[in-house]
């Protein structure tokens, strides 16, 4: 029952496209104009009433030339913990990372998979940071969290609010 992800624009515009393929034409395309990419995926929620609505980006950084972003949206009924939505929000970064991997190593992109988690343990949060750096890590990725995760912290978070 896996739904098709409907990706976008940070403008609205849908991509038409698998994201495979939108991803591998971006990078081919931002290649030849000259950029030095980074690509930082990351996921951020929100609880709104009975709903989490879940935001997941994927972050083109053109090295000193300012980036661009991939937007996709899900949202939720079922109640969760802050430590499963934080596990969760990372769950849906892999999703989106592990089939772009390949992709991002045939054309040497560095990519990070950055969480919305907090390292200060005084935060709620903090009880989902040693499974998701595990988790992150043990899939061969690079992790980044509060402060540095601005993907998730940031970006996503900017589309969840």
């Amino acid at each position: 029952m896996e739904q098709q992800q409907q990706w976008r624009k940070l403008n609205g515009q849908k991509i038409l496209c698998s994201i495979e393929d939108e991803v591998r034409a971006t990078i081919i395309r931002e290649k030849e104009m000259g950029h030095e990419l980074k690509v930082c995926i990351g996921t951020d929620s929100q609880v709104k009433g009975k709903e989490t609505e879940f935001a997941t980006v994927i972050v083109f950084i053109r090295k000193g030339k300012g980036g661009f972003m991939y937007i996709c949206n899900e949202t939720t009924l079922q109640k969760m913990s802050i430590k499963q939505r934080m596990l969760v929000e990372v769950a849906k970064s892999i999703d989106v990372a592990y089939p772009l991997c390949n992709i991002f190593s045939r054309y040497s992109v560095d990519m990070e998979v950055h969480v919305d988690i907090n390292t200060n343990p005084n935060f709620k949060s903090n009880d989902a940071l040693k499974e998701a750096m595990g988790y992150i890590l043990g899939m061969g990725f690079v992790f980044k969290a509060k402060p540095d995760a601005f993907a998730s912290s940031s970006c996503a978070n900017k589309i969840v609010q």
